[in-house]
């Protein structure tokens, strides 16, 4: 009989928890309610919602909408979303995780100070250390009035002036390990004349979750990570996974399974991202117990 354990630490964070919670508590009183973009990167929990009534839309669709509710998900707007919302008369149900907030809050105020710099021509540098096109970090550059500079990796940093100010932040649901990488970098090729400060916005409850899933993953034969696809947390924790151990499946629910995967294994070991709901995690067990007969 194989033996299979759920990671107790993977599922849903705080900030998808309560967006999810949000948008229950709305539909359970019969209220329609659009939500601008998947509220969680699991397909499956999505198609959840959608059953129960929630109607995903863009932001496209959303300039089209007047007098009508919508959810904002825990990754976050720019400002123009609310400004659009106040004058279509949209009701916000703002879910952005507080974590996201404060990151917003904090840039934007670096970026008031920099337009306050004598000099336009040594206008300070606020770099993003994100994913391009995320929503999260659409919201954070949306405090710069886009004037935000996004690196994905340390191969980028070398685009930047270092002859200029550096202010560099990091969206929420990066590596930690990544981003002293890219920190390490600017601070080996900033001019002596140029000021570098780094910010720590990566949330510890997602960072916190890397050495408990590598200890997670390498007392396993075999790992499930459970996750949708576009998840960026979900990349990191898997990725993580999988270097610790190499029989490691990364798949979006029970119908991925593959038979064969349980040949020769005595433990499976499933776990999930920030965006993994419990349920899924669960129907991946009984989909194993059903092979393991």
């Amino acid at each position: 009989m194989i033996q299979i354990e759920i990671d107790n630490g993977s599922g849903f964070c705080f900030g998808v928890t309560t967006a999810i919670k949000k948008a229950e508590e709305e539909l359970a009183r019969g209220e329609k309610l659009y939500c601008l973009g998947d509220i969680v990167h699991n397909g499956m929990e999505c198609e959840r919602l959608r059953q129960m009534g929630l109607i995903t839309i863009n932001h496209e669709e959303m300039r089209e909408l007047h007098d009508v509710k919508v959810l904002l998900r825990a990754h976050g707007e720019p400002p123009e979303t609310y400004e659009l919302a106040r004058r279509n008369n949209i009701e916000i149900i703002d879910a952005t995780c507080p974590v996201v907030l404060k990151l917003q809050k904090r840039i934007k105020e670096q970026y008031d100070d920099n337009r306050q710099s004598p000099s336009a021509n040594l206008q300070p540098q606020i770099v993003i250390f994100g994913k391009k096109g995320h929503a999260e970090v659409l919201g954070l550059v949306g405090q710069t009035q886009s004037s935000a500079i996004v690196i994905e990796n340390v191969d980028e940093v070398a685009k930047l002036d270092f002859s200029r100010d550096i202010y560099l932040y990091s969206q929420t649901t990066k590596s930690l390990d990544e981003f002293h990488r890219v920190i390490d970098y600017i601070q080996a090729h900033i001019s002596s004349e140029a000021k570098f400060q780094s910010f720590d916005t990566i949330c510890r409850s997602v960072a916190n979750r890397m050495p408990n899933i590598s200890q997670f993953a390498a007392k396993h034969d075999l790992v499930l990570f459970v996750c949708g696809r576009k998840s960026s947390n979900g990349k990191v924790l898997y990725n993580e996974c999988l270097r610790v151990n190499s029989n490691t499946h990364l798949v979006e629910g029970p119908e991925e399974i593959e038979p064969h995967w349980l040949e020769g294994i005595t433990t499976v070991g499933i776990c999930g991202a920030t965006s993994t709901p419990k349920w899924l995690m669960e129907q991946c067990r009984d989909k194993l117990l059903m092979f393991d007969v």
